[in-house]
């Protein structure tokens, strides 16, 4: 009995003493690995407080307001590297023409009667824009109240979407009022003294046509927001846009563009992940 518990004991010792020496031989890898995660996030943590944007997919909106008109717009972004950002965009906006100018009609200078309309207007146009490109930080916050500065640049589809129109018109062949678009049989009322007001925004929406194109966009991004999570500041760009057809929103215009160079302010806002 006395044999079997000694050998017993002694294999006990070995078994403990080859297990620690393994686990001695393990635990600097490990220990390794612990230190290099800590330290990657505490690199992390550092940045952050200094103002660093450290992030790999950036959701932002913005509400646009340019030159010859007004939009929004989403962004996806996901970053490449500590500078570089790939972006894919859309916008939907809307193109005045310059000579537009929103009238009423009033009975004796106080009293207004019909709905406000655009004389000599033809057609509203709307775009839409599908694009991919990439933000580059030009320069990092500093400080959690710096000011991030990032250049932006896309391009891609464009699509414009011609809407009609429609006047409401006192029709003297039958003296009733109808609503009317633009056309060659009703030019004279459209253009004429018969225009009681605007047709109302319900109309035409089912009848638009589609014009495809090509745009390109360049921007300064200012982003101010406190807190990396959050994105919050303002971008000042040009955009310009080429359609294959000549687009015609006014009418008895000497000259009808393909192409519309704008320059906007947008605000933006969004999250970070």
């Amino acid at each position: 009995m006395k044999k079997i518990t000694l050998t017993a004991l002694l294999a006990t010792i070995v078994i403990a003493s080859s297990a620690q020496d393994s686990t001695s031989k393990k635990s600097p890898a490990k220990t390794d690995k612990k230190e290099s995660r800590r330290e990657k996030v505490n690199q992390l943590i550092r940045q952050a407080e200094e103002g660093v944007l450290i992030y790999s997919r950036q959701s932002i909106f913005g509400l646009q307001f340019r030159t010859n008109g007004y939009g929004m717009f989403y962004e996806l972004g996901r970053m490449k590297s500590n500078r570089k950002t790939n972006i894919y965009r859309i916008d939907i906006t809307e193109i005045k023409h310059q000579k537009e100018e929103k009238t009423q009609l009033g009975g004796n200078g106080f009293v207004f009667f019909g709905n406000p309309f655009i004389y000599g207007k033809i057609n509203n146009f709307y775009q839409v824009t599908l694009g991919f490109g990439q933000q580059y930080i030009l320069g990092q916050k500093g400080n959690k109240n710096g000011v991030a500065v990032s250049a932006v640049y896309n391009g891609g589809l464009a699509i414009g979407l011609l809407r009609p129109y429609y006047l409401e018109v006192q029709d003297p062949s039958t003296g009733s009022n109808r609503t009317i678009k633009y056309s060659e049989a009703d030019k004279d009322l459209f253009l004429g003294p018969t225009i009681v007001g605007g047709g109302g925004l319900g109309k035409g929406w089912g009848e638009m046509k589609m014009k495809p194109g090509a745009f390109a966009k360049a921007a300064l991004r200012f982003d101010y927001g406190r807190f990396n999570e959050a994105v919050s500041g303002i971008e000042v760009g040009l955009s310009a846009e080429f359609y294959g057809d000549k687009i015609q929103i006014m009418a008895n215009q000497p000259k009808d563009k393909q192409y519309f160079v704008q320059g906007y302010i947008a605000l933006i806002f969004g999250r970070r992940k």
